[in-house]
């Protein structure tokens, strides 16, 4: 599965990027992204070991509201 390999690399690459950047208290996953389960174990790991600092603990998490996440931004405009 050399798909998945180049994936996980682009991904832990791109999130790496963004905490040792930007230094959020969390990252949630949405979108059809968010449905992935391999990203919450693999990825997170793929993440974790290109991330700069010897400790991360930037937890990387599915969104509580689903595909519908946008529905209720809509509602609530």
């Amino acid at each position: 599965m050399l798909w998945k390999k180049s994936f996980l690399d682009d991904f832990g690459l791109s999130l790496a990027n963004v905490i040792d950047i930007l230094d959020p208290d969390i990252i949630v996953l949405g979108g059809g992204v968010s449905n992935i389960d391999f990203l919450y174990d693999e990825g997170k790991n793929s993440v974790y070991e290109k991330v700069f600092s010897d400790v991360v603990d930037t937890p990387i998490v599915k969104n509580e509201l689903g595909d519908s996440a946008g529905v209720f931004g809509a509602c609530m405009l």
